[in-house]
């Protein structure tokens, strides 16, 4: 199962508001297992699905009481199993979010305070999401098998074209190495030599002499690989570049890399619209799986609205 974050989107820095501050004593308006949900909870949460989702306040609002009651439903289950998700796994889901939209953290948490929502209140939505990813892994792991005759059916519902090629890359590896401990003015000097690298670099088969120029500056073969055999940000990023150009510096544990595509080829093969279609439908079984996991565990809550 793989994590589907909320999605935060550049809004949060166009739409403002006045932060709330919280209540000396918020009216209850649901419990849960014994655990009440606030005005205020719901509050911030209608704000927050509304800086995301671009959802009126009215539906918002209905949409943020359930999902409230969902998430500590989902919470409970999970501490029924033994499943406890650390302040760390939440924060790391909460930086990686920031990363997803160019933000610090810092930043992420202002852009939210300007919307009139606390960051918490995302915070506890990421604990609800990654204790529920936890639970369906436990319990469905292994088990979303798919039909051979749903991907034909899928396939024959796509284009002849697109069914009969796949595109395979010719890869490497470019690093330029920042050994561990290394100071913040040296990262930035290696960060900018990527840079460099990245704009004059001009094919794979005449790299040498540029790459001769800089000192410590690493290339290792990938080979060929199929479209479908690499990552899907990496995949668009590949998927954009002429053959003889290099991916936008990241981060490594040893410096700097970037992807060089030495070579772009289709070939006969419909590997790849099988892929994607074998995944959609996994994802889509995997999401029948979750509503009829949460609907069982709903009836075994005790919720009382007020």
């Amino acid at each position: 199962m793989r994590l589907r974050l909320a999605p935060i989107f550049l809004s949060l820095g166009l739409i403002l508001a006045a932060p709330l501050a919280m209540p000396a004593h918020a009216a209850i308006k649901v419990i849960v297992n014994d655990v009440p949900i606030t005005d205020y909870d719901i509050t911030q949460r209608a704000r927050l699905i509304t800086l995301t989702q671009r959802k009126s306040a009215s539906v918002a609002r209905r949409q943020a009481s359930e999902e409230l009651v969902d998430d500590q439903i989902k919470l409970a289950e999970a501490d029924r199993v033994g499943i406890e998700v650390t302040q760390s796994e939440v924060d790391g889901a909460f930086n990686n979010i920031a990363r997803g939209v160019k933000m610090t953290p810092s930043k992420l948490s202002s852009a939210l305070r300007q919307g009139g929502v606390q960051p918490d209140t995302l915070k506890k939505r990421l604990k609800a999401q990654l204790a529920w990813n936890q639970l369906l892994r436990r319990k469905f792991s292994g088990r979303v098998e798919v039909d051979e005759s749903d991907i034909i059916a899928a396939l024959q519902k796509t284009d002849e074209e697109e069914r009969r090629t796949s595109v395979e890359y010719d890869l490497k590896r470019v690093i330029v190495v920042v050994p561990k401990n290394s100071s913040g003015g040296f990262k930035s000097k290696r960060k900018s030599e990527s840079n460099q690298i990245r704009a004059s670099f001009d094919g794979c088969d005449n790299a040498g002499a540029l790459l001769g120029k800089y000192s410590e500056v690493v290339v290792q073969p990938i080979g060929r690989r199929l479209e479908t055999e690499l990552p899907e940000g990496l995949m668009e990023e590949i998927s954009a570049l002429k053959p003889g150009k290099l991916t936008k510096p990241s981060n490594s544990p040893v410096g700097y890399e970037m992807i060089a595509v030495c070579g772009k080829r289709e070939i006969a093969s419909d590997i790849a619209v099988r892929t994607k279609l074998e995944n959609e439908i996994r994802s889509e079984e995997s999401q029948r799986q979750s509503r009829r996991y949460l609907l069982e565990v709903r009836r075994r809550a005790t919720i009382i609205y007020r």
